[in-house]
């Protein structure tokens, strides 16, 4: 064990010395005085989403219901996408013509890596900080599919958008507890500037995020 990691663990144990031995988590009351619920209108909040993602530097596409392939498709043809990952599940009405879709059906890391893209869905948003949040489901496929391809596209439904982070997790809840799903965070496209304040992108996930925001 390193010398740091002995003095955090030293320093915690000490400041634990006075709970009670059978104390549990569950018998802490938390204060939930923050706000827990939004009241911006629908509109209002596709439009705050869709100023949070350019922000981040993601890419950002109004469709309609019926208009998802087409959009989907210029995107492929303006980035020059020409074979994207999908999930097994995913909604085939999403899907372009002209561009080889690949099925992740266990795909290895190398078969990933050498996709242009990953095309998903998501299991909700939150527009107040421009969070994309998967939850591993057959809309949002495994979480190496939206880590290893340089880009992702990702399909957001109105009624996916919520105002608020309390307002997402509680969405998320079922899926976490009954399945243990893993639930990744996307906010923007993969970036770090964790050396000498040096911004990298690409670091961690796709260095490209192109969301598609959906109405109807």
């Amino acid at each position: 064990m390193s010398a740091a990691r002995t003095v955090i663990l030293a320093r915690i144990r000490a400041s634990l010395a006075d709970v009670p031995a059978a104390e549990r988590p569950e018998d802490v009351a938390v204060a939930r005085t923050y706000r827990r619920t939004g009241e911006r209108d629908p509109v209002i909040l596709r439009a705050l989403l869709a100023e949070r993602l350019a922000e981040y530097g993601a890419g950002v596409s109004l469709a309609g219901a019926d208009e998802v392939a087409g959009v989907v498709g210029e995107l492929c043809r303006s980035l020059e996408l020409r074979r994207i990952g999908i999930p097994p599940g995913l909604d085939r009405s999403w899907c372009p013509a002209g561009v080889e879709l690949v099925p992740d059906e266990g795909l290895d890391v190398r078969a990933l890596d050498a996709l242009d893209g990953a095309l998903t869905g998501c299991a909700v948003v939150v527009a107040q900080t421009g969070t994309i949040m998967l939850d591993g489901d057959e809309r949002c496929g495994r979480r190496a599919l939206t880590l290893v391809p340089d880009h992702h596209i990702c399909v957001v439904g109105e009624e996916q958008v919520v105002d608020l982070v309390p307002q997402a997790l509680s969405r998320l809840e079922a899926a976490v507890t009954a399945r243990r799903a893993p639930v990744t965070l996307i906010s923007g496209p993969s970036a770090t500037s964790d050396i000498e304040l040096s911004r990298v992108v690409g670091v961690h996930g796709p260095r490209h995020l192109h969301v598609v925001l959906c109405s109807g």
